[in-house]
């Protein structure tokens, strides 16, 4: 099951965060390693009741087919294991990269084409209406781009779901080691939500044009660097967000704290 897992890392590129995602957890609970060293292992027998739930969801997965299941499986079985043999003060400390591990997870097929084909219809529709205002003709039947030289198809691969999976992940970890406060990694996971859904809906537009120019330019090569480049401006776009809201939290505490003026 884990070897399927590793092939679908390197065979899937909506996936290829994953092979990051258990390296930095490890490296995060490493960093707690002298707070791990100094708790005394206290085992809980509620660890039991996660462990058979584990093997339950395991036994469901493989008779059912369902390869979600079986793969979430592992992440109830280690945090039984850590449980029961460790503690709840140490699975505590654990917390965190724990959560992380669900990452390293693809989502379900159902779900996974319940969110791309809503992420594509809202990138073409984007790009038509951009491409109409600037004086590009374009008419949109579903996914697909009608333009004056050629047709562009918004296929899965450009619905943005790839970026948003990294960048949620990312969003977290970023969160995680640039600051302290706690309540700052939910807002950032919110925020990265419309960052990566707009960046892809400008990927999809600046495809459009530049395929007007010069068919050559929007596809192979040219159009993965093009992919790399706006996934990077997305999360300069989350750091921008990240300080946003460290400026109005210092504001809103220095005027809390500044003495009335009568």
């Amino acid at each position: 099951m884990l070897q399927m897992l590793v092939s679908q890392w390197s065979n899937d590129d909506d996936m290829g965060h994953g092979f990051f995602v258990p390296l930095i957890a490890a490296y995060i609970a490493w960093q707690h390693r002298d707070e791990l060293l100094s708790t005394p292992l206290q085992p809980s027998y509620w660890g039991i009741p996660v462990l058979i739930w584990g093997a339950f969801q395991l036994t469901i997965g493989n008779l059912g087919a369902e390869l979600f299941l079986q793969r979430t499986s592992i992440l109830f079985t280690i945090v039984g294991a850590i449980w029961l043999v460790c503690g709840t003060r140490i699975l505590r400390i654990l917390t965190f990269p724990l959560c992380l591990l669900i990452f390293m997870v693809p989502i379900p097929a159902v779900i996974y084409n319940q969110i791309t084909f809503p992420l594509q219809i809202f990138a073409s529709t984007v790009a038509e209406v951009t491409l109409n205002l600037i004086g590009l003709p374009a008419l949109r039947e579903g996914n697909v781009l009608e333009l004056a030289n050629n047709k562009l198809s918004v296929v899965e691969a450009c619905s943005g779901i790839r970026s948003l999976l990294s960048l949620t992940f990312l969003s977290l970890v970023y969160g995680y080691f640039f600051d302290q406060k706690a309540w700052i990694r939910p807002i950032l996971l919110m925020g990265v939500v419309p960052i990566a859904i707009i960046a892809n809906a400008a990927r999809v537009t600046i495809t459009g044009i530049i395929s007007e120019y010069d068919k050559d330019l929007a596809q192979g090569i040219f159009h993965t660097l093009e992919g790399w480049v706006i996934f990077m401006i997305a999360f300069a776009l989350l750091g921008v967000l990240h300080q946003t809201v460290n400026w109005l939290y210092r504001t809103v505490k220095k005027a809390r704290t500044e003495p009335a003026i009568n």
